[in-house]
């Protein structure tokens, strides 16, 4: 028997068949539905179809079914133009998937699987990309649920080609992962390789046998599944293949400057049939902020393009780029996805991109990193802790009353007395009052053409010490949200770190944690300071280390003078201590 459900449970069809049994795949039933619902990320209507299978001879006690979900939609990739979802324009709002999580790495377990994809839909992503493998069938049943479009890809992943055996295990990669995902809505791209031209997994290398084992996966793709499309990301001598391309154009951070990302990407636009701009963004320390953030404005060469090349990761050598001279701030990823997104909403003949990537992740091939073998470039921690660019893009993707206070999380911030310090503001809502210390400041309207932040900035003296912020916003109906921030505004000058000083806290939720605070030689909070710090313990206790984030990591740099880790003293007594080249150390004893 096969019956068939909508999203509310009405029953759309149901046929009864007698069928031998048989080998090998057949047809068993075809139907139609009528007055049906499409599915799209605003509206992801599933269909459930259950088939049961129930014996002939009532007197075997045998009976087995199988369901599966599915979803109508159509979509198009127009040549020269955008993308098309159910006939109508969308623009691709995306972030990149990768399985890995502090404490487990990639042993994610089903509540955080869930967790990371609630996250990612409520940041405003209305797609995502799968990188560099296929993934859980959990993965993609949220996407279906959620309404997140997705491109899926094979783990062909960096330059070069193997032999027969290399080769055959591509194609039953990409065999397996159409048939086992090819009646999941969300999914319209199948990814076939990504920097196929990085010249660097074998001692030989040869452009030509690239080109034709591309041609064999496209076709092999095509013939598993006409219904989709083929695509790569960054391998230039391919993208006269696959149906849909992206070149590595990563402005602002590995070539060139963010103003120019706009002309970067019509470039690359203008260069094939069907464009999509996957993996952008920064790598940033969270809790670091800066008041004036580097940017190579003024040192990196404009106009020559925003390709990266290899070695370009690399934080020496090569020419002069972002991520090699730059702060690692959030301030800087921030101000740079914002130019972003205010561009976006301009470029009307844009598909849509997809940032890199949406959680920090650990990797071998960055060990000098601010956290040691750890890609930052995350809008959350490794443990979904939530950075300000993650505030960024709802405001301007949620279509949710949000508000938030930039650096909320930062206690101190540092300048002179009587100084303006500009108050910025993230929201979606139209109207932003600001309040500071009791007194309101004039209200201001949202408009995502005056960067930055949407206009949604204030210049404001502080007095020295403790300083309260509010910031109140409104929008359609008068839903009204706010968020406040108390911190410390620091106007006494410091010097270089000469010395950190370790301090143990219970706290409520997170147990106990050891803080190291960076001072000068006359005891001044140094409130930019970012050595590179190593916490250490002795005793019967244990440091909560090598989870890859600010609050979990046994080495790291230190973010606006300060660094955390976590202890599990289990029972006894311990020592801890922190030490940084340069800096006289500093110990704290903690009991249970």
């Amino acid at each position: 028997m096969m019956q068939v459900w909508d999203a509310v449970g009405q029953e759309v069809f149901t046929e009864v068949f007698d069928k031998e049994t048989w080998a090998g795949k057949e047809e068993i039933a075809n139907f139609q539905i009528d007055n049906f619902q499409l599915w799209s990320p605003d509206q992801p209507h599933l269909y459930t179809c259950k088939v049961t299978l129930m014996p002939v001879d009532e007197a075997v006690a045998i009976e087995t079914a199988l369901a599966v979900r599915f979803g109508l939609r159509y979509f198009e990739f127009i040549e020269k133009g955008p993308f098309h979802l159910n006939g109508r324009r969308l623009l691709l709002r995306g972030t990149h998937r990768h399985e890995d999580h502090a404490g487990v790495g990639a042993a994610m377990t089903e509540a955080m699987i869930r967790e990371e994809m609630r996250l990612i839909k409520e940041m405003g992503a209305n797609f995502i990309r799968l990188g560099h493998y296929q993934q859980s069938r959990i993965v993609l049943e949220l996407c279906d649920e959620l309404g997140l479009l997705v491109w899926e890809e094979i783990p062909w992943c960096r330059g070069g080609i193997g032999g027969d055996s290399y080769r055959q295990q591509c194609k039953d990669m990409l065999t397996a992962m159409i048939e086992q995902h090819r009646n999941h809505p969300s999914i319209i791209l199948w990814g076939l390789g990504n920097e196929n031209d990085w010249e660097a997994d074998f001692n030989y290398f040869d452009e030509e046998e690239i080109r034709d084992f591309m041609r064999e996966l496209h076709a092999l793709s095509h013939a598993l599944d006409d219904t989709r499309l083929t695509a790569i990301r960054r391998c230039d001598f391919c993208r006269d293949i696959i149906d849909v391309y992206s070149p590595s154009i990563w402005a602002g951070w590995y070539r060139g400057v963010y103003p120019e990302y706009e002309t970067y990407t019509r470039t690359g636009f203008d260069s094939v049939d069907r464009f999509l701009h996957v993996e952008w963004g920064a790598d940033n320390v969270a809790g670091r902020h800066v008041k004036k953030p580097y940017t190579g404005f003024e040192d990196i060469q404009t106009g020559a393009g925003a390709e990266e090349r290899d070695g370009d990761y690399l934080l020496t050598g090569g020419d002069p780029r972002v991520s090699s001279l730059g702060d690692w701030s959030e301030t800087y990823f921030c101000d740079m996805i914002d130019w972003y997104l205010r561009a976006q909403q301009r470029m009307d003949w844009l598909t849509g991109t997809a940032k890199w990537s949406f959680k920090d992740f650990s990797t071998p091939v960055r060990p000098d990193s601010p956290i040691p073998y750890l890609n930052m470039k995350g809008v959350v921690e490794r443990d979904f802790r939530r950075k300000e660019a993650y505030y960024v893009f709802q405001s301007y993707w949620s279509e949710q009353p949000m508000v938030r206070i930039y650096g909320g999380s930062l206690p101190v911030r540092a300048g002179k007395a009587d100084e303006q310090q500009t108050i910025k503001v993230y929201s979606y809502c139209s109207i932003v009052e600001l309040i500071v210390n009791g007194k309101s400041y004039v209200k201001r309207t949202r408009d995502t053409q005056n960067y930055p932040c949407a206009g949604l900035r204030w210049d404001v003296i502080l007095p020295s010490g403790e300083n309260r912020l509010v910031a109140v916003s409104s929008g359609e109906g008068d839903i009204v949200v706010q968020d406040e921030t108390t911190f410390i505004y620091q106007t006494e000058s410091w010097e270089q770190p000469a010395a950190l000083r370790l301090t143990a806290y219970q706290h409520s939720d997170d147990g106990i944690f050891v803080e190291a605070l960076a001072y000068d030689q006359h005891g001044v909070f140094c409130a930019d300071a970012a050595n590179l710090v190593h916490f250490g313990l002795a005793g019967s206790g244990k440091l909560l280390d090598n989870l890859g984030t600010v609050r979990g990591s046994r080495t790291l740099e230190l973010a606006n003078g300060r660094a955390r880790i976590y202890v599990d003293l289990k029972g006894g007594t311990s020592i801890v201590s922190v030490h940084g080249e340069g800096l006289e150390p500093s110990f704290v004893k903690m009991n249970s």
